[in-house]
């Protein structure tokens, strides 16, 4: 091998350790040493990527010292805001170094930090977000009875700190044996307003139409006050009670359109867990001509990723109970859903 061989080889290897020392260190109380790429710190949590355990969050409070080799946006208990290199200071906190000046600080007073050049992770999350779903699933069947059914559905929600505005539009038609089995739609919206950390106040209103069980019109509005009885990071249980207006209009010309005011109960959980998504809703709207009218609607859905940020597939079932439906119309309709949904957001607009 020649001399000039040896030298390219010898530049590789030291380009490669020097690749390998290009890196952040975190290191804990325990003695262990985390090699990687720190990404933010955040809500109490110290976040780093690495190439042998992927993403690894460890708590701020077990963080002795955080070393970086590239700059990053500190921000301090006292609202100093620093981009720099970070090391370990002599007086066993951290030393963050711009060029134009430098701090040092306990690990327990760095409130966040993330990318040079991106955005406070607090001022995102004051941010709102839209959230839009988009879903069909088409059905068919051919043998003893021929079945076929279409199913479109779309939502976009409006997310904040402080409220959530939801509006929604959902078609179903199914056809056995070539008579007309489902035909329905529904559209509505949904804002409700924290005026505490656990308490809402909240309106909707839903309306569409049910023509296999005789209703061409029918809407229900309602008013009222929502408790978060669990409000997690991944679970939410939400129960409101209110006020609510239901109207029906019915194509059967033997009976009569039912306007009344009502009451509005309803019961909302939901829960995320390794990527996936449950959501149950119960909702009881009574109304005060006659209590004994009554209708339940329960809502189940399970939805699982098929990719990280685009689709996934929902798996459910909707029941809607009508305490007194028209002549000849079962009072409990169950139909069950496979859908595919595509999912996108976008961050709305800054004022």
């Amino acid at each position: 091998m020649t001399t000039a061989a040896l030298i390219r080889i010898s530049i590789c290897v030291a380009a490669c350790c020097a690749l390998r020392l290009a890196a952040d260190v975190v290191e804990t109380t325990n003695g262990a040493r985390i090699v990687g790429k720190v990404t933010k710190i955040h809500g109490g949590v110290v976040t780093v990527q690495t190439d042998y355990a992927g993403e690894i969050n460890l708590k701020q409070t077990l963080v002795t010292s955080i070393t970086t080799d590239h700059p990053i946006a500190v921000r301090v208990e006292n609202g100093t805001r620093i981009i720099g290199t970070v090391s370990p200071s002599l007086a066993g906190g951290l030393k963050i170094a711009s060029p134009t000046g430098s701090i040092e600080t306990p690990v327990s007073k760095v409130v966040a930090s993330w990318a040079a050049g991106e955005e406070d992770p607090d001022l995102a999350a004051q941010r709102r977000k839209w959230i839009y779903d988009a879903g069909a699933d088409i059905s068919g069947r051919t043998g003893t009875r021929t079945q076929a059914g279409t199913a479109l559905m779309y939502r976009a929600k409006l997310m904040g700190p402080f409220d959530t505005f939801e509006y929604y539009a959902n078609y179903l038609r199914q056809e056995t044996n070539t008579q007309v089995s489902a035909d329905q739609f529904k559209a509505g919206f949904d804002y409700a307003d924290n005026f505490t950390p656990l308490r809402s106040w909240y309106v909707r209103d839903e309306g569409g139409f049910d023509r296999v069980n005789q209703i061409t019109f029918s809407d229900v509005a309602a008013v009222g006050y929502g408790y978060d009885f669990i409000k997690e990071k991944n679970a939410v249980l939400t129960g409101r009670v209110g006020v609510s207006y239901r109207y029906d209009r019915y194509s059967t010309v033997d009976t009569a359109s039912l306007s009344s005011a009502g009451g509005d109960f309803e019961l909302e959980y939901s829960r995320k867990f390794l990527g996936a998504q449950l959501h149950d809703r119960l909702a009881f709207v009574p109304v005060f001509q006659d209590l004994g009218n009554y209708i339940i609607t329960h809502e189940f859905s399970y939805e699982i990723p098929i990719t990280k940020s685009l689709w996934k597939l929902s798996i459910g079932m909707t029941n809607n109970f009508n305490s007194k439906p028209v002549p000849e119309v079962d009072k409990l309709e169950t139909l069950y859903f496979t859908r595919l949904v595509l999912t996108w957001s976008q961050a709305a607009n800054r004022h």
